[in-house]
C-alpha cells in the first residue's frame, strides 16, 4: 500500500481558529479539527495578519469599503484608518516566508482572511450585493495560486474536508519530489502513482495530463513540472463525485478479475453498486478492495495514492 511521508505537511491557519484570543474583541473562533485533530497529521503555523501589522487586542474592527473587485480594508469607527496596503504587504511577505507550506486554512468572512463573500460596504455605510476576498488573503493566495486553501466553515462539509486534506498530501508529496530533484522519469512515475486519484477527481484532465507528458519534449523537465503540476491541483480541486469514485473502484477491481471467485467479483460489485447509490460510506468497497489486494499483490496497484491519499486514521472516507 501507499505509505504517506513520515514527516508532517506543514499547513497555516489563521490563529484565532487555533484558540489564540486575537480578534478584535479579545476572542478566538477555536475549531476543533483545526486545534485538536490536524495537529495530529499535519505540523500547524498560526497566523493573524491583523495582530501581525500593528492592531492590538482589542482593536477596533475593520470592514472592506467601496469596489468589490478591489476594496479598502477601514476602520467600522475610523474610517480614515486604512490598512489596506499593510494588510497586502504583508500577505506578500508571508507568501515568501511560508514557501514550505502546503495548504492554508483562512477564517470565513474576515476582511483580512475571508477567501470568499467577504462582506464589502459602500461608502456610505450600506451593505454592497456580491462579496469579495479579504485583503491579506487575496495577495497570499496571488502568489500561490497552486497551493490548497480553504475556509474554516466549508470544512464542516465531509466531502470538501475531504478534498482539501487530499490536496494537501499531495503538495507535500510534490514538494518532496521537487527537494530531491525534478526528472522526466520521477515525473512520469509520480504521474503513475497519482493516476486513479486524477481519474477520480476529474476524468477529462486525467487524460489531458496523460496526453501532455506523452507528446511533451522529454528532455526539459524543469518546463513541463510546473505545467503539469498547476494542471494537476486545478483538477484535484474538483470535488470528486460518488460516480467517479466508482468508476475508479470499477478499474481497480478489473485487476483482480482473473484470480479472485465469482463470488467474491460478485461481492465487490455489490459494495460498489451500494456505495455509487448512497447506501455505504467510500470506506467500504474501499476496505474489500485492498484486501483483495492483500491476498493477490499487484505492484501496480499497490502504488495507487487513491488507496490511501492521507492518513487512514483521519477517517475522512468514512463519511463520503
Amino acid at each position: 500500500m501507499n505509505s504517506q511521508s513520515a514527516s508532517k505537511p506543514k499547513i497555516a491557519i489563521s490563529a484565532c481558529l487555533m484558540g489564540a484570543e486575537v480578534r478584535y474583541n479579545g476572542g478566538h473562533k477555536a475549531s476543533r479539527l483545526c486545534s485538536q485533530v490536524l495537529g495530529n497529521y499535519v505540523e500547524c503555523v498560526p497566523v493573524c495578519p491583523e495582530v501581525a501589522i500593528g492592531l492590538g487586542v482589542p482593536r477596533e474592527p475593520i470592514r472592506l469599503v467601496g469596489d468589490l473587485r478591489q476594496p479598502h480594508a477601514v476602520g467600522t469607527l475610523n474610517p480614515e484608518h486604512d490598512v489596506t496596503r499593510l494588510l497586502a504587504d504583508y500577505g506578500q511577505r508571508m507568501a515568501s516566508e511560508l514557501g514550505d507550506i502546503c495548504g492554508y486554512v483562512f477564517m470565513q468572512k474576515s476582511p483580512s482572511c475571508g477567501l470568499e463573500r467577504v462582506r464589502v460596504y459602500h461608502a456610505n455605510g450600506n451593505l454592497q450585493d456580491g462579496g469579495a476576498r479579504g485583503i491579506y488573503a487575496q495577495a497570499f493566495c496571488a502568489r500561490h495560486p497552486s497551493m490548497p486553501v480553504e475556509e474554516d466553515g466549508r470544512l464542516n462539509d465531509p466531502i470538501l474536508r475531504e478534498n482539501f486534506l487530499t490536496r494537501v498530501f499531495v503538495y507535500a508529496a510534490w514538494q518532496a519530489m521537487l527537494q530531491a530533484g525534478l526528472s522526466r522519469q520521477g515525473l512520469t512515475d509520480f504521474h503513475a502513482r497519482y493516476k486513479y486519484l486524477l481519474m477520480a477527481h476529474n476524468p477529462v484532465q486525467y487524460k489531458a495530463l496523460g496526453n501532455l507528458l506523452g507528446r511533451s519534449d522529454p528532455s526539459d523537465p524543469n518546463e513541463l513540472g510546473p505545467r503539469y503540476f498547476k494542471a494537476l491541483m486545478t483538477a484535484l480541486a474538483q470535488c470528486a463525485t460518488r460516480r467517479t469514485h466508482s468508476n475508479v473502484l470499477q478499474h481497480l477491481a478489473g485487476y483482480f478479475k482473473r484470480v479472485i471467485s465469482r463470488e467474491d467479483k460478485q461481492e465487490m460489485q455489490h459494495l460498489i453498486s451500494q456505495y455509487r447509490h448512497g447506501i455505504v460510506p467510500l470506506v467500504v468497497p474501499l476496505t474489500l478492495l485492498k484486501h483483495h489486494l492483500r491476498q493477490h499483490p499487484d505492484p501496480y496497484v499497490a502504488q495507487q495514492v487513491y488507496l490511501q491519499p492521507h492518513p487512514e486514521n483521519l477517517s475522512l472516507r468514512n463519511a463520503i
